[in-house]
This record gives C-alpha cells, structure tokens and sequence, in this order.
C-alpha cells in the first residue's frame, strides 16, 4: 500500500474514533458540542494522530490501545486551532476552506469548545487508562505518554510558542526558533514520543522518534514558510525568510530533514519506511 493509501486508511481508523467521542448530544450544553463537532469534522488531515499511530506500530501490535491518545491529541490539536483564530489571537474568518468556529457559534461558544476539547483528550485517555491497565507497568507507561502529551501541548510547549507567537512582531531570530520548536514541532513530537511510548520502545529509540519529530518539525515548518511568503510579506509577519533569503531556507529545510532521517536510520531494527515517505512527501510538497 502506497503512502497517501495509508495515510487515507488510517485517517478514516481515528474519524470513526473520534465520531464516538460526543454520543450524547441533545443535552442543555447542546452549543459547545455542536461547536466541538464543527470544528472536529472540517477536513483536518489529521497528521499528528496518524503520528502517534504509525510511531506505536513499529514498536506495537493492537491498534486500540494507542487510539484513545490519538485522538486525544487531535482533539488537542483542533482546540489549538478554535483558540488561534479568535479574534484576541489571530482573527481569522476561515480554517481549511470553511468560517471559523467563532465566526459561526461567537467567540463564548467558541472558546468553550475549544476549552471541552482539551479536558476531552484528557477525559478519553484517563478513561482508557484506568480501564485497560493490566499491571503497574502499563499504568506508568500510558500515565508517561500522557504526561509527554500534556507537556508538550502546554507552557513550555504549544501554548508557550502562542505567547512568542502573539508577540511576533518584535521577536529576533532565536525567538522564532523557540517559537517554531514549540508551537509546531511539539505536538508532532507528543503524537511520535507517545506512540513509542505506548508500543513500549526501549528509551534510546523514544529519544529517536523524539529527535526525529523536533528536525521533522523545523523542516516542516520552514517549508510553510516558504509556501506562503508572498501572503506573510504582505502582512508583515516575521518568519524565517525574515532573517534568511529563500536558497538559505532551502538550505535549512535540507539539514533538518538530514537530521530527521539519521534519527530513523538509528531505528536499525524498526520498519520506518512510513515515515522516511511521509518526511519526504511533507517536505517536498508546493501546496
């Protein structure tokens, strides 16, 4: 199977997961969970859970058990982006092709919905946990994955990138690396550390896949950048052709993704070829 098969497979594996999160919905708080679905059900890609996913099965062998934290993490992923496009952040109209969640529920409903999609993912992985734990092994490892998770999404990861984020018009080089590092790198990283996690890695590759996401997710980031140059010069927005022409760009986008690649090369014993393709196609792609 090529790819964009499985990566299609594997997608319509987490949509139905994720359709079994909000079962009961003619409730009085009716709103924030027709806002929650809006939002969950917008065309995502759903990159970062297909992460966590393929980083379990080169370690793992039962897909349930890596399921509740992938979600988990697109649902952390999506209250990011309801949150991001509120007018006191980025005041976006549309996300992927549609109006945004404030735009059609107000910016009350919407920053609700995005608040039920954090404590969601924690609700959904808690729930598996304290259910499917065999033993004091499996409990410290899922709580381990958990806590990598919450770490990378919160202040010292994904939130702390917003805060540099927001202040972006006065931030130097080294701010934009941290900032790149912790708002896009970070949840690449939780999806591909849990997952290892999860599928019981040994430490040295967790290291590995958590290595291998932080370079994927420079290069990933700077070739957005790239992509949407004409758009960000004409608002002005600091990004690394701030600092650096477009062949240095290039240039950086190349060593990272080296990186990123000797990480999985050091993965000898593990079938990687998913994510040596999927480096390369997220990489390369001109859209």
């Amino acid at each position: 199977m090529g790819l964009n098969e499985e990566l299609q497979r594997t997608k319509k594996q987490i949509d139905e997961a994720l359709k079994g999160i909000l079962i009961e919905k003619e409730l009085y708080q009716k709103k924030v969970l027709e806002a929650i679905e809006y939002s969950l059900f917008t065309g995502g890609k759903r990159l970062r859970p297909v992460m966590a996913i393929k980083s379990y099965e080169m370690f793992g062998s039962d897909m349930t058990e890596i399921m509740p934290f992938a979600i988990g993490i697109e649902m952390i992923h999506t209250y990011s982006l309801i949150h991001d496009d509120l007018p006191a952040m980025d005041n976006d109209d549309f996300r992927r092709g549609m109006p945004t969640n404030h735009r059609i529920f107000g910016d009350a409903i919407a920053i609700l919905a995005g608040d039920g999609l954090l404590n969601l993912s924690h609700e959904v992985i808690l729930d598996f946990i304290n259910n499917n734990a065999r033993n004091t092994d499996d409990f410290r490892r899922y709580n381990k994955a958990l806590w990598e998770i919450s770490r990378y999404s919160g202040v010292y990861g994904m939130i702390g990138g917003q805060v540099v984020d927001l202040s972006s018009k006065a931030i130097d080089e080294d701010e934009l690396l941290f900032m790149y590092k912790a708002k896009t790198a970070a949840l690449i990283q939780s999806a591909l550390v849990s997952g290892a996690l999860v599928g019981e890695a040994n430490p040295d590759e967790i290291e590995h896949m958590r290595n291998f996401g932080l370079n994927l997710g420079l290069a990933y980031q700077i070739r957005d950048d790239i992509l949407d140059m004409d758009k960000d010069k004409g608002i002005e927005k600091i990004t690394y052709l701030t600092f650096f022409n477009k062949k240095m760009a290039e240039t950086a986008i190349e060593e990272y993704s080296e990186k990123a690649m000797e990480e999985l090369n050091k993965l000898s014993n593990r079938d990687t070829r998913f994510f040596v393709d999927l480096t390369k196609k997220l990489i390369d792609r001109n859209l």
